[in-house]
């Protein structure tokens, strides 16, 4: 099986791809998708969905595993914006006809680190441990993507074992 994890952002996508090799996760590649056209939320995302329709044409996953939408009532427009790069995201997958898996960024926190609600460099920290990474990835939109790509690995591999059903 072939994840790729995605942390989706107008500014900076995070990706991150892991094959399941006997049994465990394996670091394939990761990496930004970046938006630069500043102000215009149209080119930002054609600029995530161009990138991210690269990543899965040329990795081809078998499986988008990608961060729910989270919107804090201080927020909205980000949470609007973050809908914006989702959508485009899920796009992508689906012109490709991969499936979406999405997963609660308190879920991925959880099942790396046992913490709903870690720091980021706990997670990075995490992250590193669990796919015996010589360095931190980063910037942290990449750990967070190899982090919801790894969610899905547990999840799936729970699932198949039946311990529980897939969210």
């Amino acid at each position: 099986m072939r994840i790729l994890g995605i942390d989706p952002g107008l500014n900076t996508t995070g990706y991150g791809v892991l094959d399941i090799v006997d049994g465990r996760p394996r670091l394939v590649e990761a990496g930004i998708v970046r938006g630069t056209s500043r102000g215009s939320v149209p080119a930002r995302v054609q600029e995530i969905y161009t990138g991210v329709a690269d990543v899965i044409t040329s990795l081809k996953p078998d499986v988008l595993a990608l961060e729910k939408l989270y919107a804090h009532y201080s927020r909205p427009t980000t949470a609007i914006l973050m809908g914006h790069a989702r959508g485009v995201i899920c796009l992508a997958a689906a012109k490709a006809d991969i499936a979406v898996e999405d997963y609660a960024a308190t879920q991925v926190k959880k099942t790396l680190t046992g913490n709903g609600r870690a720091p980021k460099a706990q997670m990075q920290r995490a992250i590193q441990l669990e796919l015996a990474l010589s360095t931190l990835p980063e910037p942290a939109d990449v750990a967070d993507a190899l982090a919801i790509a790894f969610c899905h690995y547990c999840v799936a591999l729970g699932a198949a074992a039946g311990l529980f059903e897939p969210s």
